[in-house]
């Protein structure tokens, strides 16, 4: 079935979806646009009036991207120069986040390519400022030699379209497609594959080691967040070990995950409970998106609205409160997990937490989801 097209000014910004290659599914959106005009003047004037500027860019960009999609993560451009600004680019870009409806730990940024210009250490000190505000930086792997790569640990590294059209007939390519694939499994990089064009690509990155990509394959450039994009071709096999498990994956039954700092209070968790009543869990996550602990609704508020337990609980860690996670890969089948929720009897119901391979939290499976639907197949 053909995608849906939509005329738009050429000069309003582009939406590419960033693609799961396991599930076909979305993960997250990235948006192309030109940055604001440069500012005249000496160096300082120019940088403090171009964190205002890329600023308030950057929050036209995420308020149109909302206008049909609000949920998934996103990946907006920034112009590396704004690394000098220091900490009043922080609090300029947080505050107008905030004011958008985004918390700093969904949005990834990825540097322009002017990255190279900059000295080292900037470099490494912006990126690390942008962390501990919560905020994720992405490279491009025609900006940064990989010693700097390893020095500011970014979130995400886009791996250039010329690299990836090569892998069919070029076996260098490969080669460097799978050492960046190692690289960020042992790092907890993100490696990313831009300029997918073909089903093809899509299966020797994924024999390559890659879990997400975009590119013109998914979707042309008319593409709007909220809309199909095409269908990834069917794995060969479900992943390791799985070969003796037929049925579906269990990606099939998994829900977006609601996630937490390490760091935050019960108060917070009871807050996310309290706004959705059908949430079963609570993931706290680490700056790397891996789970440290979970919290299940039912014994959470047993404890925290029970005598005197809003008072004891509420401004103290919620990791206190937080039992080991149950993970199961992405690749493993239904079946499988269900075994996996087998395993304890006093949790047998809690939620499955589903990973990717740099063992990152991908979504949440429900275990009365799986019994009903495996039980009616």
């Amino acid at each position: 079935m053909p995608l849906p097209t939509h005329r738009r000014p050429a000069a309003g910004p582009r939406y590419l979806p960033i693609v799961d290659l396991d599930s076909g599914s979305v993960v997250a959106i990235e948006t192309v646009a030109a940055p604001p005009p440069t500012a005249r003047g000496g160096f300082a004037a120019v940088i403090e009036q171009e964190c205002e500027a890329v600023a308030e860019w950057l929050l036209t960009l995420v308020r149109d991207s909302a206008g049909t999609e609000s949920l998934l993560p996103l990946v907006l451009p920034l112009p590396a120069r704004t690394l000098s600004g220091g900490d009043a680019f922080i609090a300029a870009v947080e505050s107008r986040m905030r004011r958008a409806g985004r918390r700093p730990r969904d949005v990834t940024f990825m540097l322009s390519p002017d990255l190279a210009e900059l000295d080292r250490q900037t470099v490494v000190a912006g990126v690390a400022r942008l962390r501990a505000a919560g905020f994720r930086c992405g490279f491009g792997t025609a900006m940064v030699r990989p010693d700097l790569m390893i020095d500011a640990t970014p979130f995400l590294v886009r791996i250039d379209p010329q690299i990836v059209s090569g892998l069919a007939t070029d076996q260098r390519h490969v080669t460097v497609v799978e050492g960046l694939a190692r690289i960020g499994r042992g790092s907890g990089v993100f490696a990313m594959a831009s300029g997918v064009s073909s089903a093809e690509e899509v299966v020797r990155l994924r024999r390559c080691g890659l879990r997400v990509a975009t590119g013109p394959f998914f979707a042309d450039e008319a593409w709007r967040p909220g809309e199909r994009v095409a269908p990834v071709p069917e794995p060969a096999t479900e992943g390791p070990g799985t070969g003796q498990d037929s049925g579906p994956p269990v990606t099939e039954y998994m829900v977006p995950p609601v996630g937490l700092d390490a760091d935050s209070t019960a108060d917070q968790v009871l807050t996310a409970f309290t706004d959705d009543p059908a949430l079963n869990s609570v993931i706290l996550i680490d700056h790397r998106d891996r789970p440290l602990g979970v919290i299940d609704r039912t014994r959470f508020l047993l404890s925290v609205t029970g005598r005197y337990g809003h008072a004891l609980h509420a401004k103290r860690p919620a990791l206190r409160m937080a039992e080991a996670p149950r993970t199961v890969p992405a690749w493993m089948s239904a079946i499988a997990a269900l075994r996996v929720a087998g395993q304890d009897n006093e949790r047998v119901y809690d939620d499955l937490i589903v990973t990717n391979d740099y063992a990152q939290v991908f979504g949440v499976v429900h275990v009365s989801d799986l019994v009903r639907s495996l039980s009616l197949s």
